[in-house]
């Protein structure tokens, strides 16, 4: 997020007259085979928006607020900001981004529950009042750096879900939060509410009846030592699908209608992240490289691959886990990408095959079994459903550059984005729609700071 502010406005391409993403995607591919043959991302803006009337339709008692972390696209901050959304930042970085759509500082909620003191000052200057915290030293700590904040306590869970043992060290147990109730009296903090989070990976419905009822059992207790509690986060456990969202709701909203029905004027907030984002960004990798190793010795390379040999190919691309890939790091599971080719034959022969970023390092393994047609040098694939935990920048173990964006709307979809309020001359005044084709030699991600 350096020098944004000293980059111009972003162009999005619409689609009109039947022209698809893919359209994007072949153009764009076109234009880099001219060029340096670089990665780039293609967002879909209108993924993002209907995400949000599913939203809507779907959770109408739960207000989001976008986890910016996930993916700090300006474009997507500037849309969710149009439609009402509330904002989740864990940075004084993400915290300017936001505040720069003129967000206002009660629709901002500085998460994390490690937090530098300069950070929490920072909240302070600039009104941001709503804290997450789980601890006592974190509760002194915001005590000393912004006395007047308003504190999310959250809550231990017992959800279990692949992946997720280093999440569920964060939170408070009921024993635990009583204490801490105690020291922010003492303190003089006010505690506005209870925050708890269910992996999505967890696939049990009483999950969410142990939390929920957990969390009434702190707002009790907060209530019992004078505090006006008003605040219920249920967290950011949403992967996108229509069917998950459904499946929450139905779980959760009796547990909601019992515990904090509609008359207790409690709030009730959520943050969904990757939800948005995640099948909203495709991004487009150029075959670097590749080599040819035995199936039966995976990794090893052959001076000689004998005739009884079942090939594995290795290939190697121009992005990696030090780059877009980074979520690989944390056990995130990335998909087989799609070959992108003009004309592929069914009767096309597949073989085990591997990728690889840039870096030649052992850990740069970004898919490692799939089953694809003999790429050469020079072709491309292309992994969709990559909008979560991908666009941040590159470590700095990495030379490859940050992969540009390229913004796209279907023309039925920015009518809709209108229905809803939103317009290129006041709420959208970073944004410039091109007719798709228009677009010429210069990149149309760029991005500058509202007035």
């Amino acid at each position: 997020m350096k020098g944004l502010a000293d980059e111009p406005n972003y162009s999005i391409e619409l689609l009109e007259g039947g022209a698809t993403l893919r359209d994007v995607i072949d153009s764009h591919i076109c234009e880099q085979a001219l060029a340096e043959k670089n990665a780039f991302f293609v967002g879909d803006l209108g993924v993002v928006m209907r995400q949000h009337v599913q939203w809507q339709a779907q959770m109408t008692q739960i207000r989001p607020f976008y986890t910016v972390k996930c993916n700090s696209s300006p474009a997507v901050i500037e849309i969710l900001a149009a439609l009402g959304a509330g904002f989740v930042c864990t940075s004084k970085a993400e915290a300017v981004l936001v505040q720069s759509f003129a967000v206002a500082p009660e629709n901002i909620i500085f998460g994390g529950v490690c937090k530098q003191l300069s950070q929490i000052k920072y909240a302070a200057k600039n009104g941001i009042d709503l804290l997450v915290c789980d601890n006592e030293t974190e509760l002194r700590k915001i005590a000393r750096g912004h006395p007047t904040a308003r504190l999310l306590l959250q809550v231990a869970t017992e959800a279990n879900g692949e992946g997720e043992e280093m999440s569920m060290a964060f939170g408070s147990t009921l024993k635990s939060c009583r204490h801490l109730l105690e020291c922010a009296k003492e303190l003089g903090v006010h505690v506005a509410g209870v925050k708890f989070h269910i992996p999505s990976s967890c696939k049990d419905p009483q999950a969410y009846t142990h939390a929920v009822s957990d969390a009434r059992c702190v707002f009790d207790m907060g209530e019992e030592l004078g505090f006006s509690m008003k605040i219920l986060d249920i967290g950011s456990g949403f992967t996108g699908s229509e069917l998950q969202l459904e499946q929450i709701h139905s779980t959760i909203k009796p547990l909601l209608d019992v515990y904090f029905p509609p008359a207790s004027g409690v709030s009730i907030i959520a943050e969904p992240g990757g939800y948005y984002v995640s099948s909203a960004f495709t991004l487009a990798i150029n075959i670097i490289a590749k080599k040819v190793v035995a199936r039966d010795q995976q990794g090893q390379l052959l001076d000689e691959l004998t005739p009884n040999d079942e090939p594995e190919f290795l290939y190697y691309m121009n992005d990696g886990v030090y780059g877009s890939f980074a979520s690989k790091l944390l056990d995130n599971t990335i998909p087989a990408p799609s070959v992108h080719k003009k004309s592929l034959s069914v009767e096309e022969p597949v073989f085990a095959s591997s990728l690889w970023g840039p870096s030649c390092d052992g850990l740069d393994q970004v898919v490692e079994h799939c089953l694809l047609p003999e790429l050469s040098v020079g072709d491309w694939v292309t992994f969709h459903t990559m909008g979560t935990n991908s666009l941040g920048e590159p470590s700095a173990l990495s030379d490859v550059h940050k992969p540009p964006v390229y913004y796209a709307v279907s023309a039925d979809d920015w009518y809709e984005m209108q229905d809803a309020g939103i317009a290129l001359d006041t709420t959208m005044r970073s944004f410039s729609l091109v007719p798709y084709g228009l677009q010429l030699s210069q990149p149309v991600v760029t991005f500058s700071t509202p007035a």
